[in-house]
């Protein structure tokens, strides 16, 4: 039967769970995805509500993987058919033309599909430790797209868990967890209450903390003993300020990645991935996806 000019248009079902179509971006049904590019606003809102928002299909599936709640699904109408195959059980998914999608949110969700997610409870720093043999720890790291790719190095190159100074920014804003392609969800990460104390209980734990500078008497990163690689926490400071005196202090050896043609530095990302893979560059070849 063909379609009548005029009539509400109707949206494809996913399995057994209806399409709920939003026509009003101050819809109250998709209030956890209202401003999402006020970067102040969303971090005073998620985490005392204990949510977070996924961005596109890929990171919300494995966000699901990972075992994250979903308390509700958002997406571009003509995409509903990308959570086709989803079992979402009870959980809502609304679909919304891109109009309205981009006067909710704030942008242009040109990837189609967002994801409300409630946030599982953060584990202490010793039970991160207890089952790593080498972790990264952060101090101050506060911008959202630094923080994301550290975590996605972190995933592909052997780092078994994150530590974060009580002031670095949150892993599972939104920016953050596209940019790490949804590894910070594969990562186990704490925050240390106490800073730089915490450092203590890493060095309690059996690691070598190295503090990671451009100061030209740190110990170059090729050149640590087996023993200081044994079990190794690299401490990374944040963009341009670098890790503070009391940081450097608290820790067991600072180490560079020695430059070449005048570079002091490199972004605390891509510092970070270079000296991951040394750290583990002697670790039996991986064959895993």
């Amino acid at each position: 039967m063909p379609a009548v000019r005029g009539a509400p248009r109707r949206v494809r079902q996913n399995r057994r769970v209806p399409i709920h179509q939003i026509t009003d971006p101050d819809d109250d049904r998709i209030a956890d995805y209202r401003a999402l590019t006020d970067v102040e606003l969303r971090t005073r809102w998620e985490p005392p509500h204990g949510l977070f928002i996924a961005e596109g299909e890929l990171v919300l599936r494995r966000a699901l993987r990972a075992g994250y709640p979903a308390r509700s699904y958002l997406v571009d109408a003509k995409r509903v058919d990308q959570l086709a195959d989803l079992d979402t059980g009870e959980t809502p998914v609304y679909a919304a033309t891109q109009d309205v999608l981009q006067r909710a949110t704030g942008f242009h969700v040109h990837r189609g599909v967002l994801a409300s997610f409630r946030r599982k409870p953060l584990p202490a720093a010793a039970e991160v430790l207890a089952s790593a043999r080498r972790v990264a720890i952060l101090e101050d790291v506060n911008n959202h797209t630094n923080l994301g790719a550290v975590f996605r190095g972190a995933a592909a190159l052997g780092i078994d868990g994150v530590l974060l100074s009580p002031t670095c920014a949150d892993p599972l804003y939104r920016r953050s967890v596209r940019v790490s392609m949804g590894e910070v969800f594969a990562v186990p990460y704490a925050k240390f209450e106490r800073w730089p104390a915490g450092l203590d209980e890493v060095r309690e734990a059996g690691f070598t903390v190295l503090a990671m500078t451009p100061a030209p008497d740190a110990v170059p990163i090729q050149r640590l003993s087996p023993a200081q690689r044994e079990r190794a926490a690299l401490l990374l400071g944040a963009e341009g300020p670098g890790l503070t005196a009391a940081a450097q202090s608290a820790s067991d050896v600072r180490v560079v990645v020695p430059m070449r043609r005048g570079v002091d530095s490199l972004n605390v990302a891509a510092a970070a991935a270079v000296a991951f893979w040394e750290l583990g560059r002697d670790d039996p070849p991986y064959g895993g996806a």
